[in-house]
């Protein structure tokens, strides 16, 4: 097949919720894509954070083809080992109690939120249920984690929606208090907001925030679908923070590709979730575990630090050219905010017809978010495209 006969048979039979860009990829290796045309990306997306050990990944690629053979799927009914491997890595090495796996970010909150509404009637009652989130974040689109996003852009369309959130201004202690009363059960927030524009949160706002939820006993929720599992140069985003948080969800990078995702409760509520109290179908996947465990093994602490390094390389160097059209240059490890001053779905646009795969976010942000994996070469090759592009403005 060529570029457009995937587009068009795309057209035909996919429904159109995605307005894409015009190239149909079909292979890679590491951070550097080919389409069905021949031409080659460098990949500074990575499918929206979720490659995070890049394309071709030998590891990654041995651990779910053996698991493949021995056993796709089973149910949560049964026991398997990868789910249990999976599990015992992430509560040993966050200190958390507990993990409920979903298969994406907003199964993810899902749980989250119904972890601290199940722990506030425990405790309190029907009436203590009410969510503080915040202004400019995303955390799903189905019709609850809608709601809890802060953006008026998603509140259409789908009414009525999920009762129970309230929003408070990022980085203002005040506005957050302000927005808590009796019937709050918990605060649900990003600690870099990913989909608002790659705004990092002041870590003295974040620390304030969940001193006041612990001496209030208010649930401290923290959404690290896009920060977490490496992204940001540590394990989770919350370690760089230096709070203890009650519930972390995470997804994308997780297992390299495969839909994962899931809540990571602490000791002060895992045992709110009881049996028959949640559930799904396909979380804990023995292949999509495989996955997982493949990508936690490579997060070595040397892994992790390089993550921080690149990250830093990028920053310096995007914000070393003095470009006139680049307005801030923002972001942890890799994950990174490029404000500017032109039409950011433009900019992305040219970014994208030159060979580099880079995302939007907010209303005026190049959002970069390459494989943890990815190479010097790789990381120079992209950044001779993005300046070349950024430069003609």
């Amino acid at each position: 097949m060529t570029n457009q006969d995937v587009m068009q048979q795309t057209e035909d039979y996919i429904l159109g919720t995605y307005k894409r860009f015009p190239v149909a990829l079909e292979s890679g290796e590491n951070a550097t894509l080919k389409d069905f045309d021949g031409k080659t990306y460098i990949d500074f997306a990575s499918g929206i954070g979720v490659c995070s050990l890049g394309c071709g990944n030998e590891a990654w690629l041995a651990a779910i083809t053996e698991q493949a053979k021995k056993l796709p799927h089973v149910s949560n009914l049964f026991y398997t080992e990868p789910a249990a491997t999976t599990a015992k890595t992430l509560v040993e090495r966050t200190g958390m109690q507990g993990v409920f796996f979903s298969n994406s970010g907003a199964e993810a909150n899902e749980g989250a939120i119904k972890l601290a509404r199940k722990y506030s009637f425990d405790k309190y009652g029907a009436r203590r249920h009410t969510i503080v989130t915040l202004q400019h974040s995303f955390h799903g689109r189905t019709i609850t984690t809608l709601a809890a996003t802060g953006q008026d852009v998603f509140h259409n369309y789908f009414f009525p929606f999920t009762e129970g959130f309230v929003y408070a201004t990022p980085n203002d202690i005040e506005s957050v208090k302000d927005a808590c009363d009796k019937s709050t059960c918990a605060v649900l927030m990003e600690l870099i907001q990913g989909e608002g524009g790659v705004l990092p949160l002041d870590q003295s706002f974040v620390q304030g925030v969940a001193s006041y939820c612990k001496e209030n006993d208010i649930l401290l929720l923290i959404d690290e679908v896009q920060t977490g599992v490496g992204r940001t140069g540590t394990l989770f985003c919350f370690e760089q923070y230096g709070i203890e948080p009650d519930a972390v969800t995470f997804a994308k990078g997780i297992a390299a590709g495969l839909p994962f995702g899931g809540v990571l409760a602490a000791k002060s509520c895992a045992g709110n979730l009881s049996a028959g109290t949640h559930a799904t179908t396909f979380g804990g996947n023995p292949i999509c575990a495989a996955g997982a465990n493949a990508v936690l093994a490579a997060l070595t602490p040397e892994f992790l630090a390089d993550v921080t390094q690149k990250g830093a390389y990028i920053r310096e160097t995007v914000a070393g050219w003095n470009l006139p059209v680049v307005t801030s240059v923002r972001g942890l490890g890799l994950m990174i905010g490029i404000g500017v001053s032109c039409s950011h779905r433009e900019a992305v646009g040219k970014l994208v017809e030159s060979g580099l795969l880079a995302l939007t976010a907010g209303t005026d942000t190049i959002r970069l978010m390459p494989p943890l994996t990815i190479t010097k070469g790789e990381i120079d090759a992209g950044l001779a495209i993005l300046k070349a592009i950024l430069s003609s403005y």
